[in-house]
């Protein structure tokens, strides 16, 4: 069942999925994603052992917006 956020907003159930890396990746200096069921997990493609950064859905929300708005622009 999709839930129902809104008379335009409706959010599609995520599956887990596997780690899938940067399309901005450069020889090697890479970072990976994947959705849990639960959030979003991170991790450093040269050393997947190393274990992930987890994030519930609204840290990954805010983490992209702010990354949109250019909040992290160096």
């Amino acid at each position: 069942m999709t839930p129902y956020l809104g008379p335009s907003v409706a959010v599609e159930p995520v599956l887990p999925s596997e780690f899938t890396r940067s399309s901005f990746c450069s020889m090697g200096q890479c970072v990976e994603a994947r959705y849990t069921g639960s959030g979003v997990e991170v991790r450093d493609s040269k050393s997947p052992g190393t274990g992930a950064l987890a994030f519930t859905p609204a840290e990954w929300t805010a983490f992209v917006a702010g990354v949109k708005n250019g909040e992290f622009d160096i």
